[in-house]
């Protein structure tokens, strides 16, 4: 409890060293405004760019530039409804999702494994085996077999 306490009195000292972030009449700025201005200008030049896309781009438009473009194979039609895919598709996203989710919790497992000691050793060990159960059931499908 008292390395707490210091590091609570460390933050409380370095704070106080910290200028205040004032505006022009001396009060205190949301913290989220930068956000805001942020977005706000992300938004401004999507809008932007889009539009002068459409007013300054050629607008001589042909069937074959009308044509889904399939990596330079002719686009074979389809049935009323669309086609199927193959189920192995959704398993490749899925496998991509689960491996993806998995690193997204390893990392900051490894960031801040000291900290963790046992329980984060026992919370991993179990996280890692349900991940491998999600694997060997891919592989035992044929997930990963293409044919």
């Amino acid at each position: 409890m008292g390395r707490r306490r210091e590091r609570s009195q460390q933050v409380r000292q370095l704070r106080a060293r910290l200028p205040p972030v004032l505006d022009t009449k001396g009060e205190g700025v949301n913290p989220y405004v930068p956000i805001l201005v942020l977005g706000a200008i992300s938004a401004g030049f999507a809008v932007f760019s889009i539009g002068a896309g459409s007013l300054a781009g050629p607008k001589r438009y042909n069937r074959a530039k009308l044509d889904a473009y399939e990596c330079g194979i002719e686009p074979t039609p389809h049935a009323a409804g669309g086609g199927r895919f193959p189920v192995k598709y959704y398993l490749v996203a899925m496998l991509f999702i689960v491996f993806d989710i998995e690193s997204v919790f390893l990392i900051p497992y490894a960031v801040a494994f000291d900290q963790l000691k046992i329980f984060g050793l026992v919370e991993m060990v179990l996280f890692i085996v349900t991940v491998f159960v999600a694997y060997a059931y891919v592989w035992r499908r044929g997930g990963l077999e293409w044919d």
